[in-house]
């Protein structure tokens, strides 16, 4: 799992008054400056707008996962998420409202993952999902249960809706495959850029077959099998 509490003891039952005293102020202090810590250790890997995780949070999360995987051979599936047109949101009703779409998003990412999963604001429009020791038919199944919730949750501005949607990119990383965080990361955002390509609101992921091929051939085949493929953008996306 990569949720760590930063909860620090809040009780006077481990700590002893230097002079004995039922109510000891000094430990009174030293709680409320623990508690303090702990709040501030939180704050350093939230996003303030959305309340997810930030992005120092998604990088160090996501390469403790991938290390759990090579560890035990549990795959973790990553999500990328990209809101479609913010822009226009932005330029149409203020920046107010952008923030308002952001927040109403993350709602609905954070009400339809686990617990044990780490939704994370990966940076402006864009949101991440790693899932811990989880598949590709799960994750799949994931992103597009958050695609159908974000399509079916318009943002009310001003007595209208706003009809919000997003593309989404899949990847998950398994013990037999190699690369880091950028490299798994990169391969996500190309099938997110496939997913804006093929019209938006929609989840795009390497079809299993290709990816296992794939991951088998030396760095020379792959490029002469890009190279016969050039036309096939499911191709050219696991290249990247």
């Amino acid at each position: 799992m990569v949720h760590q509490s930063n909860a620090l003891p809040n009780t006077q039952d481990t700590l002893e008054c230097p002079s004995h005293q039922e109510s000891c102020e000094i430990i009174t202090e030293l709680l409320g400056l623990r508690e303090q810590v702990s709040e501030l250790s939180g704050l350093v890997h939230t996003d303030t707008l959305t309340g997810l995780s930030n992005f120092r949070y998604f990088m160090l999360a996501l390469e403790q996962e991938m290390e759990r995987t090579r560890r035990t051979g549990q795959d973790t599936g990553l999500i990328m998420i990209d809101l479609d047109f913010f822009k226009k949101v932005n330029d149409q009703w203020g920046h107010d409202a952008g923030n308002k779409a952001l927040i109403l998003a993350a709602q609905q990412i954070r009400a339809a993952v686990r617990k044990m999963d780490a939704p994370c604001r990966y940076g402006g429009e864009e949101f991440a999902v790693i899932l811990p020791a989880t598949n590709a038919n799960y994750t799949l199944q994931v992103a597009e249960r958050i695609r159908s919730m974000i399509e079916a949750t318009p943002l009310v501005i001003e007595a209208q809706e706003i009809q919000l949607t997003a593309s989404f990119g899949v990847d998950v990383y398994s013990a037999s495959e190699q690369g880091g965080v950028e490299d798994m990361i990169k391969r996500a955002d190309g099938y997110l850029y496939q997913a804006k390509e093929e019209g938006r609101n929609r989840v795009c992921y390497a079809p299993v077959e290709i990816k296992e091929d794939i991951s088998s051939v030396s760095q020379d085949e792959k490029d002469a099998l890009f190279g016969l493929f050039r036309g096939s953008s499911d191709l050219e996306q696991i290249n990247d």
